[in-house]
């Protein structure tokens, strides 16, 4: 987040003077972790498409469907929570978090876990189970320490949210291995922690951004709407684990979809469509809604092709808006105008296009497999274009000469 606030004070990989001592790509957490999901985001998603076309076996123990799944939410959305929470938490709190040998060290195991999720298979699973969950307890153990010697009780619960993640991918790795079944529910379950992540962080950051770029729009936030959203959206995401498929799950999800249209309201969406790095973000929120429409619709009976409401969440929900953050984080803490390049525009619009081609393009075409694969292609275009963008400022001190 960009909100300002002072310089944090001196910690790991700083000298008494401010000054960051180690190599720049390991200064604060959006450096590593925002460069190594757009590198997974543009490698990961084609390789699983030329698998899912049945041209290559990809060696992992989990099943080509369950590996997809696996590490766009363990390896591409996990990688860019803690990137941007380890770079949030000294905002929030005016204390440093991990940089250096530290962020190094926890940059190191996410690309182990990586490699081990495609090539491991000579390996006991529990290896490759240990190495790929370790991940998040480390990055939450990272974070507590300021959090608790700030006192700040607002944002506590993220490191144990992570905890949790971290809790349903061992799940995940126990059901590959056929200690469990568990894998839809679990699955349900990470996805429905998820969005309540970006329901909650976007109520927060997106009407905030809104007003202080466009303080003449007017834009700000009804806390009635707002509270109300939340608890539906809640609700709906526990239906989807307790009760899927089931009409009052359809009922709850339609109305966290309704709930969270009305809540973005007063934050002016429309005034934001000359200002791309705010309309990603309203976009991005807007897909959610979209996704929990579609649930409805599921659970009401509609035959939709199976995974529609997944994808408006995952591609339209989770890229959007990752990818709007990406780009605003990068400048904002690399001393940069917070302001989109024709590039970054471009890689907007491309994104919710994949979104649009993804749910929509099975919706009016069934047979239209190809369409899958122009999703795909779409997608990692939107990530090289932010890769040949920000590569250069992620391993590039700041501008204005401070740390961070």
């Amino acid at each position: 987040m960009t909100i300002p606030t002072p310089a944090p004070t001196p910690g790991p990989g700083f000298d008494t003077s401010g000054l960051f001592r180690a190599p720049v790509l390991f200064a604060l957490g959006f450096r590593p972790f925002y460069l190594l999901a757009a590198l997974l985001a543009v490698a990961w998603i084609p390789l699983w498409v030329v698998a899912w076309h049945g041209h290559l076996a990809l060696p992992a123990g989990f099943n080509p469907a369950a590996w997809h799944t696996h590490e766009m939410l363990f390896g591409f959305t996990s990688a860019v929570l803690v990137g941007f929470l380890l770079t949030a938490i000294p905002n929030w709190t005016g204390r440093p978090t991990i940089a250096g040998t530290p962020l190094a060290g926890l940059a190191a195991l996410w690309i182990t876990g990586r490699v081990l999720m495609l090539v491991g298979d000579d390996l006991p699973w529990q290896v490759v189970a240990g190495v790929d969950v370790a991940f998040l307890p480390l990055a939450a153990a990272a974070m507590l320490p300021p959090l608790l010697a700030a006192r700040n009780r607002r944002n506590i619960a993220f490191p144990f949210v992570l905890m949790v993640l971290a809790s349903a991918n061992l799940a995940l790795h126990l059901d590959a291995a056929g200690v469990l079944s568990v894998d839809a529910e679990v699955t349900r379950g990470v996805l429905g922690v998820m969005m309540m992540i970006l329901v909650v962080m976007g109520g927060r950051v997106i009407p905030f951004f809104t007003k202080n770029r466009l303080p003449a729009a007017g834009a700000g936030i009804d806390k009635r709407l707002d509270g109300l959203a939340v608890a539906a959206t809640v609700a709906a995401v526990t239906a989807s684990v307790l009760v899927p498929g089931s009409v009052a799950g359809g009922l709850a999800a339609l109305a966290a979809a309704a709930l969270l249209i009305a809540r973005a309201l007063p934050w002016k969406p429309w005034a934001t469509l000359r200002v791309p790095m705010l309309w990603v973000l309203h976009a991005g929120h807007a897909w959610i809604a979209v996704a929990l429409a579609l649930r409805a619709a599921s659970d009401f009976g509609l035959d939709l092709p199976a995974g529609a409401a997944d994808h408006a969440f995952t591609v339209g929900g989770i890229g959007v808006l990752t990818l709007g953050m990406m780009a605003r984080t990068a400048c904002g803490h690399t001393g940069r105008p917070i302001e989109a390049s024709r590039q970054m525009t471009a890689a907007f619009a491309i994104i919710n296009l994949a979104a649009v081609v993804r749910v929509f393009g099975p919706v009016a075409f069934p047979d239209a497999h190809p369409l899958i694969g122009v999703s795909a292609l779409l997608w990692a275009v939107a990530f090289l274009l932010y890769l040949i963008e920000f590569s250069p400022i992620l391993t590039s001190a700041r501008i204005d000469g401070r740390p961070g």
